[in-house]
């Protein structure tokens, strides 16, 4: 459906989106991830063909957004950070222009409002002029106006802002049924709705893409730091002898003890075997009691932590390494910075 090919985008020295490329799969739902100023919403921008890229190209099905405007946006719906509304329209007013500039059939268009109106929940006040709703109900219109037309593609940057629990839950159960039917992007900071709803999740940062993969699949590559926290009565020493004679125990921690007599440990798991039962019972072999067992697997979280942060220690890292007075790393930055400087002198 999507192809994203070298994406480079740069607001003078600053490099907003880093040679970025990926595909999108048909009918499936995307979640993209980044901390802020990753270069999310910009390659989403560009993607839409709302902004133009410095470099590189986004096709939608088969079409160059940037070469064939037209044709590639018509299998785009979008809704952007913030909703590009008329305040002083009604919100079947602002919806039936959407539907003049989407260019639907007149025949259609009264139906296709309704549906959408219907979807979203907008009934209460479609007849409200649009400046007068709380944002909640604005960020509903923004969304409305996104899937009307029912584009193949759907784009949805930060869709559930200003929304209540109760509407969350609703366009969540919105994106999925759209999905049936669509294939959707969407980019969100509540990282367990993208887990709860994403078949895909790609994680950038610093404009450049770190992982791509299910969310299920994420969490595995981090499988090594899986740990289970217990409290085992015995011996110190017997204990952690016993332990590391068990198939897929890796590192051991004692921690601070809680019950005296008890041995309070955490161990990692070292691969994806559920070693809970083995530990149970060689532990019943050697009479040491589990008082506790706690299983603390890896999160959607602790994946983009450990992802984003290691590119941003990573850049750290390098700027220390300059001020140290490292001569080739600079003369290198420098020379980056001459080719720039030519590219947009060319410009």
């Amino acid at each position: 459906m999507i192809e994203v090919k070298d994406l480079v985008k740069k607001y003078g020295n600053h490099m907003a989106v880093n040679h970025l490329s990926f595909t999108v799969e048909k009918g499936q739902i995307y979640g993209f991830l980044g901390p802020n100023g990753a270069g999310k919403s910009t390659t989403m921008n560009i993607m839409t063909g709302y902004l133009g890229a410095t470099s590189g190209e986004v096709l939608i099905n088969g079409l160059n957004v940037l070469e064939e405007p037209e044709k590639a946006k018509k299998s785009i719906g979008y809704l952007p950070e913030i909703p590009p509304l008329y305040t002083d329209m009604t919100v079947y007013e602002y919806l039936s222009f959407v539907a003049e500039l989407k260019k639907i059939p007149k025949k259609e268009k009264e139906e296709s409002i309704e549906k959408v109106i219907d979807m979203v929940k907008l009934e209460d006040v479609e007849g409200r002029l649009i400046k007068n709703l709380s944002k909640g109900y604005k960020q509903r219109v923004g969304l409305a106006q996104a899937i009307l037309g029912f584009p193949e593609i759907i784009i949805l940057d930060e869709p559930t802002v200003g929304l209540d629990p109760k509407q969350i839950i609703e366009i969540r159960d919105l994106i999925k049924k759209l999905a049936k039917e669509h294939t959707i992007i969407l980019s969100s900071h509540i990282l367990s709705e993208v887990s709860a709803i994403c078949d895909h999740i790609m994680i950038i940062s610093h404009g450049k893409l770190v992982a791509s993969d299910t969310p299920e699949n994420l969490e595995n590559l981090m499988s090594g730091q899986n740990t289970l926290q217990l409290s085992i009565k015995g011996d110190k020493e017997k204990v952690q002898k016993v332990l590391r004679s068990i198939k897929g125990v890796g590192a051991l921690e004692l921690l601070p003890t809680v019950e005296d007599g008890c041995v309070e440990i955490n161990v990692t798991i070292s691969d994806k075997t559920d070693i809970r039962e083995n530990i149970f019972y060689e532990c019943a072999n050697n009479k040491l009691p589990i008082y506790t067992m706690k299983h603390n697997k890896v999160s959607l979280e602790d994946v983009f932590l450990e992802l984003t942060e290691s590119k941003q220690d990573a850049k750290e890292d390098n700027d220390i390494l300059l001020s140290e007075g490292h001569i080739e790393e600079k003369e290198e930055v420098s020379e980056v910075s001459k080719e720039e400087k030519l590219d947009e002198s060319n410009l």
